[in-house]
């Protein structure tokens, strides 16, 4: 498993890029910011971006409809645009609502359009001729995000009303609602198998909920400032989050755990977005850069021997455990393997990487419980800095800015009492934890398949007795 990589950088935006949605293709990349204007971004190096100019205030949300033919923008004039992404860039408009519109979303099949405002409703629109459908209205505060379920029966929305909502599209009513005490939702996504739903807190919170159940079943307390946005890998099992503490963070939802954390962007990262195949991921963010990534991450290596080899300088255990757990994961269905667990992460860093992308080296350090961790030169040194963990980033003693751009140190640690090699009996311990570790998740996995097997039987019963009535 490699590490992502960042591959471009775009800078037009002249205000705070706020969302971004990759073309079904994957050949363009559309980004709306405050500046009022959507960029068009190409990938090939010798195909201009186009400019788009239409809304009269900012551009709070993008999305390509599922066919690449057209692309949705929400903005704070109350408006909703529908653009031909070409170099015309013709678009027709139509005033949503009485408010700002906050977030916009095709459903699967590409004919209907969705929008949430801050006028506390949710509108469903029909994609041609955008007529108008139905209105969802049991919100008591702004509508922050909405987004269709991949099948399109569900809706969900999240509100400053510290609630999340799940909505029947069949019969426009409120299934259920997640309350949350401690901050409301800037963002929130269905999971590729329409099962969970996950969302980024003011509380710098990421949880994960089974709508199913009806549960909070995984919950991240990583960053450490408000997290703005988050994004379902299409395989189903990472989680991509920006946040205002200027990071990016995948998490391993299968392990349930954090696995790396980016550092691109110099002030608060405030949307992130996977490609359809997954291979690559954007973020915007303040400071009007948009940069794209490779993926990587989502490759596991088959033989743990070309790992270890990798790494034959460290003791790296805990890697090594996660690339053989994830093989033992990957023939299992995405969602099924994703349990309820304690919040896993601590404030300390056990293990720390560094990564200079400009040389692309990288140097693997082991810490202990004593170990005294400083970091240093936060700020534009980051830019295109890597750091992968297992638990929560160490915390960050002095983030003054660097006055050189280009320099190639991302970041220094300073440690007391370092241990190079696990004693032979703690080793012994770890591999016999592992080797339980893995008859857990097994277990759980035959659970949750007998649990679905015994739900389609319930399910059977109930349609043969309604039938029979």
């Amino acid at each position: 498993m490699e590490d992502p990589k960042l591959e471009k950088q775009f800078k037009s935006h002249r205000n705070t890029v706020t969302s971004l949605s990759f073309a079904p293709n994957t050949k363009q990349l559309a980004s709306g910011g405050l500046d009022s204007c959507l960029y068009l971004w190409p990938f090939k190096s010798q195909v201009r971006a186009y400019r788009f100019v239409g809304h009269n205030d900012a551009v709070h949300s993008v999305c390509f409809s599922p066919s690449g033919h057209l692309i949705a923008s929400g903005s704070k004039d109350k408006k909703v645009r529908l653009w031909i992404p070409s170099v015309k860039g013709e678009s027709t408009v139509f005033k949503a609502h009485t408010a700002a519109v906050r977030c916009v979303d095709f459903s699967n099949d590409g004919q209907s359009l969705l929008s949430s405002s801050e006028d506390k409703t949710i509108k469903i629109w029909t994609v041609h001729r955008q007529k108008f459908q139905f209105s969802l209205n049991q919100h008591s505060n702004w509508v922050r995000c909405a987004k269709f379920s991949p099948d399109g029966r569900l809706i969900i929305s999240c509100s400053d009303d510290k609630t999340v909502k799940i909505w029947d599209r069949n019969t426009n009513e409120c299934m259920h609602t997640f309350y949350e005490p401690h901050g409301f939702l800037n963002d929130i996504a269905f999971h590729p198998s329409g099962t969970c739903i996950g969302g980024g807190c003011t509380d710098a919170s990421v949880k994960i909920w089974d709508i199913r159940t009806r549960k909070l079943i995984q919950h991240y307390a990583n960053h450490v400032a408000s997290v703005n946005s988050v994004a379902f890998h299409p395989n189903g099992n990472f989680l991509l989050s920006a946040s205002s503490d200027a990071t990016l963070k995948v998490f391993d939802l299968l392990e349930g755990r954090l696995i790396y954390t980016l550092h691109g962007h110099q002030g608060p990262a405030m949307s992130v977005a996977f490609s359809k195949q997954g291979d690559y991921f954007a973020s915007g963010g303040q400071d009007q850069q948009v940069l794209v990534w490779k993926t990587n991450f989502d490759i596991i290596s088959s033989p743990i021997e070309s790992t270890t080899n990798k790494y034959a300088n460290s003791s790296d255990y805990s890697t090594r455990s996660r690339i053989s757990s994830g093989n033992l994961q990957q023939n299992k269905t995405h969602i099924a393997t994703l349990q309820e667990k304690p919040q896993l992460e601590t404030s300390d860093e056990r293990q720390a990487r560094k990564i200079d992308v400009f040389s692309e080296k990288s140097i693997m350090r082991m810490f202990n419980d004593d170990d005294q961790l400083k970091i240093t030169n936060i700020g534009p040194a980051y830019e295109n800095g890597i750091a992968r963990s297992n638990s929560a980033s160490a915390g960050l003693i002095n983030s003054a800015r660097m006055p050189n751009r280009n320099t190639r140190s991302t970041y220094d640690i300073e440690q007391t009492n370092t241990q190079q090699s696990y004693p032979p009996q703690l080793a012994n311990t770890l591999d016999h934890i592992v080797q339980q570790l893995d008859i857990l998740t097994k277990t759980v996995s035959i659970l949750e398949t007998r649990l679905t097997m015994t739900e389609s039987k319930i399910q059977e019963i109930n349609n043969e007795e309604h039938n029979t009535k």
